[in-house]
């Protein structure tokens, strides 16, 4: 065992206070959510493949290929104006 504290050096900003009232908006989008859900299918088709074994090798690749489809479509709809503060969200009055 080691001798050494249990204590970490945190850095400190000297930026002053942090601005708490900013939106982050944490992704609340439907190109996020898209996004989450079509990369959950893929996660799951994954993980029945894992579970049958050996002879579903394809099903897990095609598993991994739904995943990266999923992370495509959400930066697509995110660059149609789907994603957070985007063109196609704003409220125009109507």
């Amino acid at each position: 065992m080691s001798n050494k504290s249990a204590t970490t050096s945190a850095t400190v900003s000297t930026e002053g206070p942090i601005d708490h009232s900013i939106e982050l908006g944490h992704g609340n989008s439907p190109a996020a959510w898209t996004c989450v859900t079509v990369m959950l299918v893929g996660v799951i088709v994954g993980c029945v493949a894992f579970l049958i074994g050996e002879s579903a090798v394809i099903l897990f690749w095609i598993g991994v290929a739904i995943i990266a489809v999923g992370l495509v479509v959400g930066v697509a709809m995110k660059v149609a104006g789907y994603g957070v503060g985007g063109s196609k969200l704003k409220n125009n009055g109507h």
